[in-house]
């Protein structure tokens, strides 16, 4: 436990830096970093199964899809599509000469896209959150009624919020679920997950995001923030379901030992791999990213 905190205080300055001050070169270098590193132990995951990976293939892949997503406008949401279709193409092409083993060839593509997929894109979602326009006001059409927006900030606040929900969800989550979780969440999967945990980690989020609004995000709408909290939160369980059942299947318990206390670098981030696109897709559809 002592080991867990510390490595979290230790954590959070330069997560916070990067998220609220950090230029757009700096975030993109670490973005980068991390989807290097987190790419590394979900290879190495699948090299305990037994699979074949092409790890070079993805780390290249993963970065070009978050340094496209630095595009001005609306252009790196319309070059990432085109750029996926290349890579669908490119990669098993590739695999013809870098699989000896053709008994190999079908799961070491498969599972090295996935990974592109599974990491890189999602994680790339960072770039046009944070770097979103400052603000967006307009009509949104539900059940054929106009519905004007609100004032959503800088995407730097965004991006604190979507942190902030997943931090706390994850903490209440892991507390609560230690001391009296008792009814299994999801027991093939995650034994220690629990209904208690993960009911604690959805109220964790909803109050941090309300706590968040009324004293430092201060939208017009705090019901705005709530119910992109509670799709943030519920996108972020999802996550680590997701990457619970990937230590599984290759019989791990953590997917590293990077960070003390807490496992691997993929173990802290399993969450944001859902949340961040998911809220990624909410701002899209609202025409914030545009």
């Amino acid at each position: 436990m002592l080991k867990r905190t510390l490595t979290t205080i230790l954590l959070i300055p330069p997560v916070l830096y990067l998220i609220g001050w950090s230029p757009e070169w700096l975030f993109l270098l670490a973005l980068v970093a991390a989807v290097v590193l987190a790419l590394c132990e979900f290879f190495a995951l699948c090299r305990s199964q037994g699979l074949k990976v092409f790890p070079w293939i993805g780390y290249v892949a993963g970065a070009m899809l978050c340094v496209v997503q630095t595009f001005p406008g609306h252009v790196g949401h319309f070059v990432v599509a085109p750029l996926l279709v290349a890579l669908l193409l490119l990669i098993p092409t590739l695999a013809l000469w870098q699989c000896t083993d053709l008994k190999d060839y079908l799961t070491a593509t498969s599972v090295t896209i996935f990974g592109i997929m599974y990491i890189g894109l999602t994680l790339s979602c960072l770039v046009p959150i944070r770097f979103s326009p400052p603000s967006f006001r307009g009509p949104l059409m539900l059940g054929g009624v106009t519905v004007w927006l609100p004032v959503v900030f800088a995407g730097s606040k965004l991006l604190l919020l979507l942190f902030v929900v997943i931090w706390a969800g994850d903490i209440c989550a892991y507390l609560v679920g230690r001391s009296v979780g008792r009814t299994p969440f999801f027991s093939r999967i995650s034994p220690r997950k629990t209904w208690e945990g993960s009911l604690a980690g959805l109220a964790g989020s909803l109050l941090a995001a309300w706590g968040f609004s009324r004293w430092f995000w201060k939208p017009e709408n705090v019901k705005i923030a709530i119910l992109l909290a509670a799709w943030i939160a519920v996108a972020g369980q999802v996550g680590d379901l997701v990457e619970s059942a990937i230590k599984r299947g290759a019989n791990q318990k953590d997917s590293g030992s990077l960070l003390p206390g807490h496992g691997g670098f993929l173990d802290r981030i399993d969450s944001l791999l859902f949340a961040a696109p998911a809220l990624w897709l909410v701002l899209l559809a609202l025409g914030s990213l545009s």
